[in-house]
């Protein structure tokens, strides 16, 4: 038992330190939530679904491993293949986000029609192209699904993001047989895991509730875009 408690404290320290130099852990809902104007209590929701969906996606192949056996080499591979595909899949929801982003910030720019009535009179009517034709087409169930799908394009993303440290974590508790090691060892890791992401999203999004981005305010979701995509490269080339 000493030598299982030093293993969660290792599992409860590397968890921080695992989620604190990834950007990746926290910087897309802090962003996301900026641009789309979510609450906190939206933000922090959606956060936790995403965390814990990464946590146990590990978890799963974990303990899959060690049903039929595979050594910690193997495990890691798999874990390195998944990291590779999530990295992936965060620069292209990044870059898509971004193009998104700055033609709904091309179409919403304001500019004036000059108006000419039978009776003489001409006045200028200033307007925007998102406000006057994009909200026709974003009514019930459509546009629901629209503002719906991020989320699920993010859970989908840490789904297929590893919890590297975790595997070789749990093995050995695995290897002892001891049922309990494995859940105090994976519990310690997974709460402290997704706890230092709520805890950054949280003071993150208070701190930007401050912030006013004045003309660049139509920009926000190309902002935001552009540094899930930055996120997604130092993921992927930097080894964050």
């Amino acid at each position: 038992m000493q030598n299982i408690w030093l293993l969660v404290g290792t599992a409860a320290t590397l968890g921080f330190v695992h989620t604190l130099i990834g950007p990746d852990h926290y910087l897309p809902f802090i962003v996301i939530s900026r641009a789309r104007k979510w609450s906190l209590a939206k933000t922090l929701w959606v956060s936790f679904l995403c965390g814990l969906g990464h946590v146990l996606s590990s978890v799963v192949l974990g303990f899959l491993g060690i049903a039929l056996g595979m050594a910690v080499g193997h495990l890691e591979k798999v874990e390195s293949a998944r990291g590779n595909i999530a990295s992936w899949l965060l620069i292209g929801f990044g870059l898509a986000y971004m193009v998104w982003g700055l033609r709904k910030a091309y179409r919403s720019r304001p500019h004036e029609h000059v108006h000419y009535h039978p009776d003489g009179e001409v006045h200028v009517h200033t307007h925007t192209h998102e406000n006057g034709h994009l909200h026709l087409h974003e009514k019930g169930e459509e546009a629901g699904a629209k503002k719906n799908i991020t989320p699920w394009v993010l859970f989908l993303i840490f789904v297929f993001g590893p919890c590297e440290p975790l595997i070789p974590l749990v093995m050995y508790p695995a290897a002892q047989h001891s049922t309990s090691g494995v859940i105090l060892v994976t519990a310690a890791f997974g709460l402290t895991t997704i706890l230092t992401m709520l805890t950054i999203i949280s003071l993150s999004a208070w701190g930007l509730s401050f912030v006013r981005l004045g003309v660049l305010e139509r920009y926000s979701h190309a902002l935001a875009g552009g540094l899930i995509l930055i996120s997604g490269l130092a993921v992927q080339f930097l080894g964050l």
